[in-house]
């Protein structure tokens, strides 16, 4: 079985997609994660994020991976290296939509989803999933909060995590991550038209995740 989650940033699918996948038994895909881990490689390796070019042609000769450890927690594999924590910060946040709208990018991470997920019990998370990654998934669901709140909930992810932010830049970051994936020319967030969608402002994880286990059931 296939299940594709979308929705913007600080909506909370992520968090709902691992939780979501350890009850079920499934294989966690974390596909923003993938996309981190080549902007991670980009700004080590010094390429300019205009040179579009060099930037498919690093896609397409790195190795990316997502092993799913025992504890239920994701691992990222970048040319065999873990780089979980790295991909986190806020460098890496800043540039990961300009880089996810390239083409050519796009195209390399479509044929790696759909490698990892095909034929397997799977939850995968991201913008395009039930749109483009896997249209004929088996449950779609498109989760949503309003604005602010996903402000807020970003907020207290990133300083529980030691990371020195403030609400105003947090709401610029998202801002401008909303308006670069909803507009790209490539495969732009969007609810899938059969996908179920779920307002989670005033919803607790752990109702979320009750919610769309109703529908997968």
């Amino acid at each position: 079985m296939i299940i594709a989650i979308d929705g913007p940033a600080g909506a909370g699918k992520s968090t709902v997609a691992k939780i979501l996948a350890q009850r079920l038994g499934f294989l966690y895909i974390d596909t923003g994660a993938m996309y981190r881990a080549l902007t991670l490689k980009i700004l080590d390796g010094k390429i300019d994020p205009r040179d579009i070019p060099a930037i498919i042609k690093l896609a397409e000769t790195s190795s990316i991976d997502l092993i799913c450890n025992t504890d239920g927690l994701l691992k990222v594999l970048l040319d065999g290296q873990d780089v979980s924590l790295q991909i986190r910060q806020p460098r890496i946040t800043k540039l990961v939509s300009d880089i996810a709208k390239i083409k050519g990018v796009r195209e390399v991470m479509l044929r790696l989803q759909r490698r990892l997920g095909q034929g397997k019990d799977v939850v995968l998370d991201g913008r395009d999933i039930g749109t483009v990654v896997f249209p004929d998934a088996d449950k779609k669901f498109y989760i949503d909060a309003n604005f602010s709140e996903r402000v807020n909930r970003r907020y207290k992810e990133l300083r529980q995590s030691g990371q020195e932010v403030s609400q105003e830049e947090i709401n610029a970051d998202l801002h401008n991550r909303d308006t670069i994936d909803t507009t790209r020319a490539v495969a732009p967030l969007k609810k899938a038209a059969d996908a179920i969608y779920i307002d989670t402002t005033t919803m607790s994880i752990e109702d979320v995740v009750n919610e769309v286990l109703t529908y997968v059931h």
